[in-house]
């Protein structure tokens, strides 16, 4: 088997199987599918993890991830793809940062570990088992690999700094201090 042959498999196999699992993990938050817990169940989650308003950042992930793993999978888009599932991740190992790398105390090891991957196949390209190369890369042009991955760590940027902001700010005056209860 010729290299680039190799080459093209192994990118095959990156992409379905990084797909399948970001694709598994959105539809999670977006439709309840395999013990997640749906729109609802995920703005909840997501307002508590401080990402307000909590149903556009549940939307905003569960398609970052579902949409992202489904183009990264089919080989599609896969500049957006994978920066679309590589901004998923940001928010996601901002939440697990506090927690330190590892994932098994609650770490953001497994979620860099899907963005780097994303990322990589977005700026890789899906090689030629893929849509993209089927309809001759239209849309895997370098300048949608710019667009899309500045425009991710735009919005990423925006997203975990709004976050932040909001957790080093103090209590409301209607919200209770989490100090002060038991």
């Amino acid at each position: 088997m010729a290299h680039s042959d190799r080459r093209d498999l192994g990118l095959l196999a990156l992409r379905v199987g990084t797909g399948a699992v970001l694709a598994a993990h959105g539809t999670q938050k977006l439709l309840g599918w395999f013990g997640g817990g749906g729109i609802e169940g995920t703005t909840h989650a997501m307002e508590a993890m401080g990402f307000h308003p909590g149903r556009e950042a549940a939307v905003a992930a569960g398609l970052g991830e579902a949409g992202g793993g489904v183009l990264l999978a089919l080989g599609l888009a896969t500049p957006a793809a994978g920066a679309a599932a590589a901004g998923a991740m940001a928010g996601a190992v901002a939440v697990h940062a506090p927690a330190g790398f590892f994932a098994t105390a609650g770490g953001y090891e497994y979620p860099a570990f899907l963005g780097f991957t994303a990322a990589a196949l977005g700026i890789t390209g899906a090689g030629r088992f893929s849509l993209d190369h089927v309809t001759g890369h239209v849309l895997d042009r370098p300048w949608v690999v710019a667009t899309a991955f500045v425009g991710a760590a735009l919005a990423a940027t925006v997203v975990v700094g709004r976050r932040a902001d909001r957790q080093s700010a103090p209590p409301a005056d209607d919200e209770p201090d989490p100090a002060d209860t038991p």
